[in-house]
């Protein structure tokens, strides 16, 4: 797929939206710091911040927050295969800049709600 990155986003969006109507499917959200994910960031002089990473990041979240609501979508780090392309911070610092419009419910459930539920965490 290399140099189809047109044709292979539409694919996957694709795939995402049929995908989001099995009711019992729950999205983790994050991944894309991995050199598997095709946007080297390993490969920069400079690690990117968090305004590169939301940038590049948000229309795939968005998209799956979309398709599925904030009730099935929760974010997550990838960590330590992330670190190769970024920090924690500044990757969850880049989770914050893509949902800075959302309302505070919205916020928790990818930050923590959704989490709590799939798992099955008494939040104490």
């Amino acid at each position: 797929y290399s140099g189809k990155q047109v044709e292979v986003v539409k694919l996957w969006s694709e795939g995402i939206s049929n995908l989001s109507k099995c009711e019992n499917v729950v999205v983790k959200l994050g991944g894309l710091g991995m050199p598997l994910g095709g946007f080297k960031w390993h490969e920069r002089n400079a690690p990117p911040s968090s305004k590169d990473i939301a940038k590049i990041m948000s229309p795939y979240y968005e998209h799956c927050i979309e398709e599925f609501g904030v009730n099935r979508c929760m974010f997550e780090s990838n960590f330590p295969v992330d670190n190769v392309s970024t920090s924690y911070t500044v990757l969850w610092n880049a989770f914050k800049r893509i949902t800075r419009d959302y309302s505070k419910n919205e916020r928790s459930s990818l930050f923590r709600d959704t989490a709590l539920k799939v798992y099955r965490i008494a939040a104490d």
